[in-house]
C-alpha cells in the first residue's frame, strides 16, 4: 500500500487523523483503521477522517472510531474535517455543505481556530436519552470529579437497554440557566475522552428540555474547552441546532500502513 499523508487535529480536545480521500485511494478495512488510531503502535487518536468526493455536496465525511466501526457523526470531527477541507482545497471559501452518513451538515470557518456546524434535528427524544446524529444517554450528577465514568458507562453502554448497537454516556452537571459540564464515556473510543460534540449537543438539548436551561447553551468539556449549543425549542421539538467551537491543526505528516501492526481477529 501507498504511503498515507494525514493531518492529526483536534477539536476542544477531540483529537483526529484527516486524510484527503477524494481519489478514494484509502483502505476503508477497519482492522487497518484501528491500527492507525491505536497507541502507542500507530498514530493515535479518537477518530479517522476521510473527506471524500460527493455528487450532493461540496464533499463526503466518512468517520471511523479508533476501533475501526464506522459512525454516522462526530461533532467535534465535523468541525474540525470543515477546516482540513479548506486546507486541502475540496471547498473554496468559509461556508460549506457536507455529506455524512447522518445527513447534510451545513459549516463556516468564523476564523482560523473557530469553527460552527449545524446539526442534525435531535430526535428520539425520551427522558434522557436522545440521538444527535448519534445515541446518548444523560446520567445527572451534582459531582461531576467523582462520576464513575470508566465503570459505570461503559456498563450503560453495553447494558441490554441500548442493545444491540449500545449508547454513548454522558454524565452531566447542570447549572441554570445555561452552563454544562460534561464528561463523556464514548462508544467505539471505549474509553473516556476529552471532549464529544454530539454529547455536549445531547445535554444541551436535554438541559433545555427538562433541566431549565436556555439557548445558547456553554458546555464544559472534560479537557476544559468551552463549546457552544445555539438552536430553538418549539411545541414540535427543537430546530436550528449549532455547535460552535475551537478546532486546532497539531501536525501533518506520512504514514506506511504495511508498517502498522494490524491485529487479527
Amino acid at each position: 500500500m501507498k504511503p498515507i499523508r494525514f493531518v492529526k487535529m483536534h477539536g476542544a480536545g477531540n483529537d483526529f487523523v484527516l486524510v484527503d480521500d477524494r481519489d478514494g485511494g484509502f483502505p476503508c478495512e477497519h482492522r487497518l483503521v484501528a491500527a492507525m488510531a491505536t497507541r502507542p503502535g500507530g498514530i493515535g487518536c479518537e477518530g479517522v477522517i476521510l473527506v471524500q468526493t460527493s455528487e450532493t455536496a461540496d464533499f463526503k465525511m466518512r468517520f471511523f472510531n479508533p476501533d475501526g466501526s464506522e459512525a454516522d457523526l462526530c461533532g467535534n470531527g465535523a468541525r474540525c474535517v470543515a477546516a482540513f477541507a479548506r486546507e486541502v482545497g475540496a471547498v473554496a471559501g468559509k461556508v460549506m455543505r457536507f455529506e455524512t452518513a447522518a445527513g447534510f451538515v451545513d459549516a463556516e470557518i468564523l476564523d482560523q481556530d473557530l469553527v460552527r456546524i449545524a446539526m442534525p434535528d435531535p430526535k428520539g427524544l425520551d427522558g434522557d436519552f436522545v440521538i444527535t446524529g448519534v445515541p446518548h444517554k444523560i446520567v445527572p450528577v451534582e459531582n461531576l470529579a467523582r462520576a464513575d465514568v470508566e465503570g459505570e458507562g461503559r456498563r450503560i453502554r453495553l447494558s441490554d437497554e441500548f442493545a444491540p448497537d449500545g449508547t454513548n454516556v454522558d454524565f452531566v452537571t447542570y447549572r441554570a440557566p445555561d452552563r454544562v459540564a460534561i464528561r463523556t464515556y464514548e462508544r467505539g473510543v471505549e474509553a473516556e475522552t476529552f471532549a464529544c460534540g454530539t454529547g455536549s449537543v445531547a445535554a444541551a438539548v436535554i438541559g433545555v428540555a427538562s433541566y431549565g436551561l436556555s439557548f445558547p447553551v456553554r458546555v464544559k468539556t472534560g479537557g476544559g474547552y468551552e463549546l457552544v449549543v445555539g438552536g430553538v425549542k418549539t411545541d414540535e421539538g427543537f430546530r436550528e441546532i449549532t455547535l460552535t467551537g475551537p478546532v486546532k491543526r497539531v501536525y501533518e505528516g506520512v504514514i506506511d500502513l504495511d508498517a502498522l501492526d494490524v491485529i487479527s481477529e
